[in-house]
């Protein structure tokens, strides 16, 4: 083992990072689809699939055997071929979904039958962070708090525009340290709300990043979602066994799917809020790639082959095998993976999960 690494297992024995990667990416159709999902695609061409560079970025925050999945049993395979060096006990299967709350109970009851004093961070495994030495610094200061005191850390991303597709959190003033406690979530507001939101300088959007403690969190399952918290204390004893699979195919049959947001944020009362610039995006959508992409001098973002004339602001990404022509367009969506192509409007981004629908009712599995 380099020294390095030595040093990193021993200062941070106690930091586990869970990375949510069960979704499907709906609203990423057709390029995100169920038998391979946009976690699992190098987006950015930058020779890493989503998965591995959020794995990457964690580096120096916590040893590798104190990072885990959680995702969906079919996608064992396509995360072991992707991060080899995780052990299957690191490997989560979900049998069904059931949103992020028995998600992040699941990895919590575990990780805390092995680690009491357990410090974790939930992150998704399908956003893009620009300024990574800024994220490590927001993670290490918010650790340093959950690790003392018993809060549940929030990262909110100040935010440069009255964006529609993302949760907002208010609120209030400096409560330990640099974070401040959180006076209400919004989950996807309207225009007009969200320009209210803007103006008033006390909403950041929730970038669904976590930290707490172990004991912290299954403290707050017991308050707030006690049902739940009582299926995933009957694992304590086959968590990391043979019997863990069963179990968990049993209890996920049981559970509500909710959302860790609704389940347990909008309810506790010890949540806070880091408030973080480093170049965040959730890359749900098709215009959130569009925004952080290079453009050419027309306003396209182009990957594949093409020519095109009098064509402005467009994001264009189809085979290589594929020539695509275009000519007098603008604000345009062309996306076409597989056996699907999708032409529309930029603005109408948040059909896209209807389409998807629509394609699944009328023409079958084969195309979402």
């Amino acid at each position: 083992m380099y020294l390095r690494d030595l040093i990193v297992k021993m200062k941070n024995k106690n930091t586990y990072v869970v990375i949510m990667a069960g979704g499907i990416g709906s609203r990423f159709w057709p390029f995100s689809r169920n038998n391979h999902p946009k976690q699992f695609h190098d987006i950015l061409g930058t020779g890493q699939t989503m998965i591995q560079q959020t794995v990457a970025r964690f580096e120096g925050i916590c040893p590798m055997e104190n990072i885990y999945i959680v995702t969906n049993k079919i996608y064992k395979d396509k995360v072991k071929a992707q991060l080899p060096l995780l052990s299957d006990d690191q490997i989560l299967l979900e049998p069904v979904a059931r949103n992020t709350a028995p998600c992040v109970a699941y990895a919590s009851y575990k990780i805390y039958q092995k680690n009491p004093e357990a410090n974790i961070v939930v992150a998704p495994s399908d956003h893009v962070i620009m300024k990574e030495e800024e994220f490590r610094r927001c993670i290490e200061m918010s650790l340093s708090e959950t690790e003392r005191n018993p809060l549940i850390v929030t990262l909110g991303i100040k935010p440069h525009r009255p964006d529609t597709g993302y949760g907002y959190i208010q609120f209030l003033g400096k409560s330990y340290g640099e974070l401040h406690k959180v006076k209400t979530f919004t989950e996807k507001p309207n225009l007009e709300l969200a320009l209210q939101f803007i103006e008033s300088g006390d909403f950041v959007w929730n970038a669904g990043i976590f930290v707490f403690n172990a004991r912290t969190i299954i403290d707050s399952f017991e308050a707030h979602l006690v049902e739940m918290a009582d299926l995933f204390n009957q694992g304590n004893e086959v968590y990391y066994t043979p019997e863990e699979a069963k179990f968990i195919d049993s209890t996920y049959s049981l559970c509500k799917g909710i959302s860790i947001d609704y389940g347990i944020m909008e309810k506790a009362k010890n949540v806070h809020v880091l408030l973080c610039d480093f170049g965040w995006s959730d890359l749900g959508t098709w215009k959130s790639l569009y925004d952080i992409s290079d453009k050419d001098e027309n306003g396209n973002v182009l990957k594949g082959n093409h020519l095109l004339y009098e064509s402005r602001n467009c994001i264009v990404r189809t085979p290589n095998e594929r020539l695509v022509i275009m000519e007098g367009v603008e604000d345009l969506i062309v996306a076409e993976h597989e056996n699907v192509l999708m032409i529309c409007k930029k603005d109408s981004e948040q059909r896209v999960k209807e389409f998807l629908g629509d394609a699944k009712e009328f023409y079958g599995e084969d195309f979402v």
